[in-house]
């Protein structure tokens, strides 16, 4: 037994709506009598922290801590008899259990493309193609100018601080708002960055200050940047930033840019 990653359930906050326990492709957690999160057994929890996509209360989090290895074989077993062999073929890491058996052997389909988590369909963490992004023609897109949006999901309560979109990113947080005010968003600020927005006065914030500083420890950000407006609630959004980079024990700089109601960038 040694420290690794593995997801913990904070009973107070979950509110039993069970999208976690359809987001966990391993099977790993259900509802108990009391309709409260549990995990069903640490092995089948791979502490990558999927279910932290839907969960709607923060109720679950990714902590390291003593417990035994992630068994991917076991998960598949217990996906396997509880869910079927195509939700077995979406366990991670299939074929890398203690056995060492191949993914073949397991008889589980090869996967070509990122699992559907569960829960709320736009939920579920994917990554958006360049080709997409760039507005390709026989993409779908009937918008001019392109996106240069590369991952999903993107608001702070729907993200996952684990995600492996934000591993030494340059990462831009901003403000609900901004993409919406100024029209060259896209290709002035998002453009080569991962995003997370967020709205510093709508949003239940509890929590933010915390997630934002696991993603900084956690994925040794290239860059930082934050996007709000001159309106004064979104100087918010500016000071859990600057409280999450101080809690996380990082030095990482914080740029600043700044949106006037009418479109300009003025900071």
């Amino acid at each position: 037994m040694a420290k690794r990653r593995i997801i913990e359930i904070d009973r107070d906050l979950c509110d039993g709506c069970g999208l976690c326990t359809t987001a966990c492709a391993e099977g790993a957690l259900e509802l108990d009598r009391d309709n409260k999160a549990v995990l069903v057994k640490e092995i089948f929890c791979d502490g990558l922290g999927a279910c932290l996509n839907v969960c709607p209360t923060g109720a679950l989090k990714v902590v390291e801590r003593e417990s035994d290895e992630y068994d991917a074989r076991a998960a598949y077993g217990h996906v396997l008899r509880t869910r079927g062999k195509e939700a077995a073929g979406q366990v991670h890491g299939i074929g890398s259990g203690r056995d060492g058996r191949s993914d073949r052997q397991l008889k589980a389909p090869p996967q070509k493309e990122a699992p559907h988590l569960g829960g709320c369909p736009g939920s579920a963490a994917c990554e958006i193609p360049a080709r997409v992004a760039a507005g390709e023609e026989g993409s779908g897109k009937s918008v001019s100018g392109a996106s240069e949006l590369t991952q999903w999901p993107i608001q702070l309560h729907l993200i996952s601080p684990y995600a492996p979109d934000f591993k030494r990113s340059d990462l831009l947080i901003a403000a609900d708002c901004t993409a919406f005010s100024l029209g060259s968003f896209h290709a002035d600020f998002l453009k080569g960055k991962n995003l997370v927005i967020a709205c510093p006065k709508l949003d239940e914030i509890q929590g933010y200050v915390e997630k934002l500083a696991e993603l900084i420890k956690y994925n040794d950000l290239s860059s930082l940047t934050v996007a709000v407006m001159t309106v004064p609630c979104c100087s918010g959004l500016n000071r859990i930033v600057e409280r999450a980079v101080a809690q996380s024990g990082t030095a990482l700089p914080i740029q600043k840019k700044v949106i006037h109601i009418d479109g300009r960038q003025v900071g």
